[in-house]
């Protein structure tokens, strides 16, 4: 057996009656923050993981710099040495 169409106006009609129009209005509003402030939530972390991404691009090449300056110096340093 499964539910038609005149039992779950039944129960929409009791809701109602329990609750108040008001009253479902604004657990429905309450409703439409939170899926709004979810999906707010989901756009923020995607923007986080690609700055975050950005910054691990950064320091990466930072240090890549810094290898070479260091290989550089120590070149300098073994051809002062040996003259």
């Amino acid at each position: 057996m499964s539910i038609g169409f005149w039992q779950i106006a039944l129960i929409a009609v009791v809701v109602v009656l329990l609750f108040g129009r008001g009253k479902i209005s604004e657990l429905m509003g309450d409703v439409a923050k939170g899926i709004t402030s979810f999906k707010k939530g989901l756009k923020d972390d995607d923007t986080e993981t690609v700055s975050e991404s950005n910054a691990a691009e950064e320091e990466e090449r930072k240090a890549i710099t810094d290898k070479r300056a260091v290989k550089a110096e120590a070149a300098k340093t073994r051809d002062a040495a040996s003259s």
